[in-house]
């Protein structure tokens, strides 16, 4: 069994960000104010490993901001405050959050030499229109530029997408998960848009300049993109901003922000599976009793928030009855569905 991992987070808002896009409030979506220094990540290091079992394979990880595009000395700075945790094998590796437009082959060959593992690369669009009305300050050209130096290397590349930015579509969303797709990270992460307040894109929001993202459109969306990635066998680690208190206290002042935003995009996938199955098995005569089996621990996740895939199926096929059986040797994570005989319990 491979040791549990541990990720020591120290959160960077607006690090060295050479851009203020229409979306970003890092203070906001991070909670965190402080700027760090050798000595904070040195305090937050301390901190943690007091709770972290020996035997963990533990990781720092600089989360928001841009860390490549401050100096090279700060990024020195900040990375060296690590190295001596590493030298005693108390962390085992460290990554980080940059843009395409701040990464080069000696800023990467400064990364590797302080035991950095992970790049996670914020391409949040592959499409220049996306990109433009967002105010990235860079290009699809400049995402792929940035992936090929990286894949050059043995570090780790995590790209993260964002949808329902300005101009986007869901057209636009499923061409941006091809593309990425095509460039074969190690894994994604996906981060539907929150309007966050004190950003443009709020002030875009109230004068009726941009239409808001709901939960809704992006549960649909990322039911469609996610399952891209998983037949193309990339791990999406992440769906949805990670709920903070100031988040939930009002900062998040609409679009695709859902504590349970996972589970729903998981729920909806499960509902376009049973409706395939049902299509395939019984075309227009749908038996009125039906058993689904899903696997260990996916009981609720398949039947929905209210049973709303439960009553969905219903409705729509006329079914009477509906039995969710969980088959524990299937495990929750494959997405395993069976339907079976009423009468095959």
């Amino acid at each position: 069994m491979r040791p549990k991992r541990y990720i020591i987070p120290v959160f960077v808002p607006h690090l060295g960000c050479p851009h203020n896009c229409v979306f970003c409030n890092q203070r906001r979506i991070s909670g965190q104010v402080r700027p760090q220094t050798a000595q904070t990540v040195k305090e937050e290091i301390e901190k943690a490993l007091p709770r972290i079992p020996d035997e963990a394979e533990t990781e720092l990880a600089f989360y928001g901001g841009s860390f490549t595009a401050i100096s090279p000395s700060q990024q020195e700075e900040l990375l060296g405050a690590v190295r001596p945790y590493i030298r005693e094998n108390k962390i085992k590796s460290i990554r980080l959050s940059t843009r395409p437009d701040c990464m080069d082959r000696e800023t990467v060959e400064r990364l590797l030499s302080y035991n950095v593992k992970t790049v996670e690369l914020g391409v949040q669009s592959l499409d220049d229109e996306v990109l433009r009305l967002s105010e990235r300050g860079h290009s699809q050209a400049d995402a792929v530029r940035a992936v090929g130096i990286i894949r050059q290397t043995n570090l780790e590349l995590i790209l993260q997408m964002m949808t329902g930015l300005p101009g986007d579509t869901a057209d636009k969303a499923v061409a941006t998960a091809e593309k990425i797709i095509e460039l074969k990270p190690d894994g994604v992460r996906i981060y539907p848009t929150v309007i966050v307040k004190d950003t443009p894109l709020y002030d875009m929001y109230l004068e009726g300049r941009y239409k808001e993202h709901t939960v809704e459109d992006a549960v649909e969306i990322c039911s469609v993109i996610v399952p891209m990635f998983r037949k193309a066998g990339i791990p999406v680690i992440r769906l949805g901003l990670n709920p903070t208190e100031e988040l939930s206290g009002g900062a998040a002042a609409g679009g695709a922000y859902h504590p349970a935003l996972g589970q729903m995009v998981e729920s909806r996938i499960y509902l376009k599976k049973a409706e395939e199955i049902v299509k395939e098995t019984f075309g227009g005569s749908v038996p009125d009793k039906l058993i689904f089996e899903v696997g260990r621990g996916q009981k609720s996740t398949f039947i929905g928030q209210k049973r709303r895939n439960v009553l969905e199926l219903r409705d729509k096929y006329g079914i009477r009855e509906i039995k969710v059986l969980e088959n524990m040797e299937e495990s929750g994570r494959s997405q395993y569905l069976r339907l079976k005989k009423y009468n095959d319990e």
